[in-house]
């Protein structure tokens, strides 16, 4: 039981964190938002964290129904939501490096900055950002190889458990993604965003080049060699 309850703790979080990447989420967090206070980090930290987490438990329980129901193949996923992270990494990659770290100001109302942190903070923070196509993906994999008789109650527990950890890597990036860039100051700070900014690009392109693969699959080849 306990190798049972260690293996799909294993599966979830060995699955699911390459995809999602909370270091490289937490600078790209920090870059769209660079004037956050301290907290509103911690507010984004929880939000981010807590949106991510109802979205791979959402994926993982009935994501492939969800998509059935609307008609949505996982390869047109794949490869809408592989342009919108390759847009974003594209945007990030090549914005000025100064443009948005220049010294705080309050121009708007402190309602008005909370209604724009709380839509940042699911869109575009939480999805495509921190979970998108790719960890969604993996999350309703993993979720059709359940047995259809019914889950044991190890395999939900270390899927909790999974999640659990995955939930707190999460926060912990990009709640104190701040710090870090204290400790590697601005110039290695940009190098890093930059970097991130690559691999965030980078991913877009291979998730939209799985769904593009898949869907010439389903084309006849005789079309495919007209």
């Amino acid at each position: 039981m306990l190798n049972q309850f260690t293996e799909t703790v294993l599966l979830v979080v060995a699955g699911l964190f390459p995809v999602i990447n909370p270091p490289a989420a937490g600078f790209i967090v920090l870059s769209l938002v660079p004037r956050a206070t301290a907290a509103e980090r911690a507010y984004l930290a929880r939000s981010i964290s807590i949106n991510s987490l109802i979205i791979l438990i959402v994926s993982l329980s009935i994501g492939a129904y969800v998509l059935s129901f609307f008609g949505i193949s996982l390869p047109a996923l794949r490869v809408a939501g592989g342009m919108v992270i390759a847009y974003a990494g594209w945007n990030l990659l090549h914005a000025s490096p100064d443009a948005d770290r220049g010294p705080e100001q309050r121009t708007a109302s402190d309602a008005t900055r909370e209604a724009t942190l709380r839509a940042k903070a699911f869109y575009p923070l939480t999805l495509p950002i921190t979970v998108g196509p790719g960890s969604i993906a993996v999350a309703i994999a993993l979720g059709t190889g359940r047995p259809r008789t019914g889950v044991p109650f190890v395999n939900l527990a270390g899927a909790a458990v999974g999640m659990a950890i995955l939930w707190c890597s999460i926060y912990l990036c990009v709640r104190y993604a701040a710090n870090v860039e204290k400790l590697l100051g601005p110039v290695g700070t940009e190098v890093a965003m930059r970097l991130f900014a690559f691999v965030l690009f980078c991913i877009g392109i291979q998730i939209l080049w799985f769904g593009l693969d898949d869907l010439l699959e389903t084309v006849p080849l005789w079309v495919r060699f007209k």
